[in-house]
């Protein structure tokens, strides 16, 4: 049974209450609603989960169940969470995930214990659940991060009494938004929260095993199952997150795939927020008024206790159009309500040219191209983007973009506002010395005084270019188009400002640096090389990023 600091975690799960408007409950002294018993849950391979159930004394019929299950210590969470949840009409239960704090067995394979497969903690807590005589058979799920992933796990052919879910940021695919993003390790994300949190070095080893995608993944990708869920959900997440595009995969893939209730029922909220707090930029306070449609509760007591709130009314998708923060004229800073994601945009290509600038205008040059040198021994360091233990956010990048391995591509000054809403996507043609190397891409917004801030940033190895379940190496000086995907955003580049890419090979120590050998991936690899990558500009041969580009009133 692991033991980890959990300060950190609570921190980051009191800022999301504090985001929703809930924390004045939690804060106010007043006698405590709800009397705490503990008892040992036991599931099918004799496994014991320590289960706390939190209910109102003087409750003399069954209620509706909210399920947490953490693998940060189900004492603190319900001490902070069971006065609001009672108060309301439910039933807190809070369990620690298996091998974690109280409970027993191993943490290892972490998250892959608690779904569809073999071993479904998950599935057989709600039905033990549903037999006792204090519920009513209605059960929802609520938590963030690895609360939120536990959520995600048990959603995939869940038993009928799970009614609703509240997942905050949280990954649909372990592989691909979580540990090998890109098909390139997610080096500090991953082995920091492994290590910060005691986790069974099992689960390390198993993960460095997998570098490609394989059926070992299919356990851990709730998302190609999104067919087999059938309860809806509010997906909550954040444009800064270490889970932004698993946040939105969810909601898009149950939203229209999902069984029952799950179809057309869900709702998705995104905001100007990281997993943790950023210091660099602040944004106006009206970020943190969600709209009714993310209040957790209210979504609960409709599907939960059948109320007739207006949920059923609600637009399915609320977002905040991030903008010059610091600019009182400057359009953004606002909440938009939709019906879809993403919204309708036009797909502008911005194209890279040899004198680094960038523009809408298509590259007419018929042989162009520019040059760096990446060693791994000296990779570009990390300066915020979608991070967990280290600095997050929106970071000035002048301090890394005047490296000699990074490309910088700027636009003219703005003359007037570009609102940039959806997924974005670079493709570069690229040749390179090496049978395998990476390339990152980066999209800040450059104010007047120069700061160049980041809005989201990719990442993408060579060999995965084609599949991330087969390698395919490069051949010495051939080009290749190389697809980055930078997962998602919604922001004003203001009138004034310039739009900037960056080009380079290495993040550190947000991804593993790739060694450039080809040979079999290990973590600190000490045999490498200098690649000699070369980025492709011509007409024939074109690198651009593909923006989507909102225009008010063409979306509903």
């Amino acid at each position: 049974m692991k033991k980890p600091a959990i300060s950190l975690f609570y921190i980051f799960i009191l800022l999301l209450l504090i985001q929703q408007g809930n924390c004045s409950a939690l804060l106010a002294k007043e006698k405590e609603s709800f009397q705490k018993y503990s008892l040992m849950v036991t599931v099918n391979d004799g496994s014991k989960l320590a289960t706390d159930i939190y209910r109102n004394p003087d409750d003399k019929n069954p209620k509706p169940v909210i399920l947490v299950r953490t693998p940060y210590n189900k004492n603190g969470l319900g001490k902070v969470f069971a006065k609001m949840v009672t108060k309301s009409g439910y039933i807190l239960v809070a369990q620690d995930m298996r091998g974690r704090f109280a409970s027993d067995g191993s943490d290892s394979i972490v998250f892959f214990n608690g779904g569809w497969s073999q071993k479904r903690d998950g599935h057989e807590t709600i039905n033990w659940i549903t037999s006792q005589p204090w519920s009513n058979g209605n059960v929802v799920t609520w938590g963030g991060s690895a609360l939120g992933i536990s959520q995600n796990m048990l959603a995939v052919d869940a038993p009928e009494s799970l009614k609703a879910q509240y997942v905050q940021v949280a990954f649909s695919n372990m592989y691909s938004q979580s540990a090998y993003q890109g098909g390139v390790w997610r080096k500090s994300l991953i082995e920091r929260w492994l290590k910060g949190s005691k986790f069974d070095p099992g689960t390390l080893t198993a993960l460095l095993k997998h570098p490609s995608y394989s059926s070992f993944w299919d356990d851990v990708n709730p998302e190609k199952y999104d067919h087999r869920t059938h309860a809806p959900a509010i997906f909550y997440g954040g444009w800064y997150d270490i889970f932004n595009q698993g946040t939105i995969n969810s909601f898009v893939s149950i939203q229209s795939q999902g069984q029952g209730n799950a179809k057309g029922n869900c709702r998705l909220v995104m905001g100007p927020y990281a997993h943790g707090f950023f210091t660099e930029l602040k944004y106006p306070s009206n970020s943190t008024d969600v709209p009714k449609a993310g209040d957790y509760l209210r979504f609960f007591n409709h599907w939960a206790q059948g109320k007739s709130n207006g949920v059923e009314q609600d637009k399915a998708v609320h977002y905040y159009v991030m903008g010059d923060p610091e600019d009182a004229d400057a359009p953004g800073n606002y909440w938009r309500s939709v019906d879809v994601w993403p919204p309708e945009t036009e797909k502008k290509k911005l194209y890279f040219y040899e004198d680094l600038t960038a523009s809408f205008d298509e590259n007419q040059n018929e042989s162009a191209s520019l040059h760096y040198d990446y060693n791994p021994k000296d990779p570009v360091p990390t300066v915020g983007g979608q991070n967990l233990m280290i600095a997050k956010g929106p970071m000035d990048q002048r301090k890394v973009e005047s490296r000699k391995d990074v490309l910088v591509f700027t636009t003219d000054v703005l003359e007037s506002p570009v609102e940039v809403t959806g997924r974005i996507r670079a493709v570069l043609s690229v040749s390179s010395d090496s049978p395998d190397t990476d390339f990152t891409v980066k999209i800040c917004d450059v104010y007047p005084d120069g700061r160049s801030m980041l809005v989201t940033d990719g990442i993408q190895k060579a060999r995965f270019r084609k599949s991330f379940e087969k390698e395919e190496f490069m051949e010495s000086g051939k080009v290749y188009q190389i697809p980055v995907d930078l997962w998602s955003t919604s922001l004003i580049f203001n009138k004034g400002h310039r739009i900037r890419i960056s080009i380079s090979s290495s993040n550190f120590p947000r991804f593993e640096p790739n060694p450039n050998t080809g040979n079999p991936f290990i973590i600190n690899d000490p045999d490498t090389r200098v690649a000699h990558n070369t980025i492709h500009l011509s007409s024939r041969s074109p690198s651009y990023i593909t923006l989507p580009v909102y225009h008010e009133g063409e979306s509903n």
